[in-house]
């Protein structure tokens, strides 16, 4: 799968299967981007390159990096604090993105009153880290539908 910031100048490949698909309601993620909640497809980073530009840290530049395009500042990618196996990349910037629907949501407790998703799993915060295991062990039977 191939995707790009809204100017195109920068790009990048997933080529390898993801491993979930999530909705975040959180206040940061609707700063970030300046709407109910942020889409995320997660992928295993050895499947994950850039292929064209070189995306800047922006929001918080905590020890979670999230990157944006330089040119259009299209916040393109997350890279989790400790989870370096891992990226969280914005669906939406695939080209074709019409499979992606998110299969879990996050923070609840703050989301806007009438954002809805068609999630299968529901959390006021966030899983405990524990669940994920079996979370993505469902997702990649019943939920996945990456054109990989």
């Amino acid at each position: 799968m191939r995707g790009q910031c809204r100017c195109g100048q920068t790009r990048f490949e997933v080529s390898a299967q993801p491993l979930m698909a999530s909705a975040c309601h959180c206040r940061g993620c609707q700063r970030m981007t300046a709407s109910a909640y942020s889409l995320t497809l997660t992928v295993p980073s050895k499947g994950f390159a850039i292929t064209a530009g070189e995306p800047v840290i922006g929001g918080l530049h905590s020890a979670t990096q999230h990157y944006f395009c330089p040119h259009c500042l299209s916040w393109m990618f997350t890279r989790p604090d400790g989870l370096e196996d891992f990226v969280n990349v914005r669906p939406t910037l695939l080209d074709d993105h019409s499979w992606f629907w998110p299969y879990i949501e996050l923070n609840t407790q703050e989301k806007i009153t009438w954002a809805m998703t068609s999630a299968v799993h529901s959390y006021t915060a966030e899983p405990a880290f524990d669940e994920y295991p079996a979370l993505i062990a469902e997702y990649t039977k019943h939920g996945a539908r990456a054109p990989i």
